[in-house]
């Protein structure tokens, strides 16, 4: 195993985005700057296993494989970590493309040996061809992107975003991998924050390490018309609201809520002034953008209050896995 090789895993489950998972590969392949390999986990979908299996049966850098885990996203990148042989893995989702210097931006952030993880900038591809008038740029991690109010630049972070994102193996030998029982399962509920709290989790096992995002290290990430609408909208706000009580239960609220504090404080209410002063010059969704500013805060607000309820009373839990490495097992790179 080299330090500097890394291994691309893109985490599938349905059929539906067929097309998108042969972009995704197909962006991976492409890079400037080659990945080792590209491991494709299939989560229980046995259909999809074998219809991958056989469509890159002769391409020795794509490996497909099913998730060794539970049902869903987190279980299935504990599976690639643990196939893979690089000695940084990084993660696609299976509906984005990534930019050609992807893989070279993320491996440069790693020249420093305190570097533990490196995220990007995910940018949206909307369905209907624009972005929906009311749909503010503060909220765009709704739709798994980069949003509004994020640092730019290259710059040291509490956590990076899971769908666009890199860590050093010995990130996962320090802490574990990502924690089940958070993160999506599917098209159920539109959990998260997997992601976070594996980056805090992280900090606290290696006090040392340095989290970065760089946003030269571009995926463009598809959002489904579904997605456009406020009832989506919601839904997500809701779900990210039960997630961080999780987060916040397992590593304190300290930590769990520390960026979140600067981004209610500064960067939202800014957001309803600028939707606010576009209402009263007339400009298309100023006030649909300060409303759903509002409405994400209040919603998200109310699964937080419900999911620590929850979380006291024992009926939300979650689990960590300490994840057997093939480097380890197999006591060496790619056979």
């Amino acid at each position: 195993m080299n330090d500097v090789d890394v291994s691309v895993v893109v985490c599938v489950y349905t059929e539906d985005r067929w097309e998108d998972i042969l972009a995704a590969v197909a962006s991976v392949r492409a890079q400037s700057r080659p990945a080792l390999e590209t491991l494709l986990v299939v989560d229980h979908n046995q259909a999809l296993l074998e219809r991958l299996a056989k469509e890159y049966k002769e391409t020795a850098e794509v490996r497909v494989l099913a998730n060794a885990g539970p049902r869903g996203l987190s279980a299935g990148r504990n599976t690639g970590i643990a196939a893979s042989h690089g000695g940084i893995i990084a993660f696609l989702d299976d509906d984005a493309v990534a930019e050609r210097d992807w893989l070279r931006h993320f491996a440069e952030g790693y020249a420093d040996p305190r570097v533990m993880a490196v995220g990007g900038r995910t940018m949206p591809i909307w369905a209907s061809g624009h972005r929906p008038a009311w749909f503010p740029e503060e909220f765009d991690w709704v739709v798994g992107c980069t949003y509004k109010g994020l640092p730019e630049g290259r710059v040291r972070v509490r956590n990076v975003l899971g769908g666009n994102a890199s860590f050093r193996r010995t990130a996962f030998d320090a802490a574990g991998g990502f924690a089940t029982g958070i993160g999506r399962d599917g098209d159920k509920r539109p959990l998260g924050c997997e992601e976070t709290e594996l980056c805090i989790r992280l900090a606290r096992a290696r006090p040392d390490a340095v989290l970065l995002i760089d946003d030269r290290a571009v995926i463009h990430h598809r959002v489904p018309e579904v997605r456009e609408h406020f009832g989506y909208f919601r839904t997500r706000t809701y779900a990210e609201g039960l997630s961080k009580a999780l987060v916040a239960r397992s590593v304190g609220a300290d930590k769990g809520l520390e960026s979140e504090r600067r981004y209610t404080t500064r960067v939202l209410p800014a957001g309803v002034a600028r939707g606010l002063r576009d209402a009263l010059l007339a400009r298309p969704g100023g006030a649909g953008r300060a409303g759903a500013i509002v409405a994400g805060v209040l919603t998200a607000a109310g699964g937080y209050v419900l999911g620590s309820l929850r979380a006291r009373r024992g009926g939300a839990t979650f689990t960590v896995v300490e994840i057997e490495s093939a480097v380890r097992t197999e006591g060496g790179g790619p056979r």
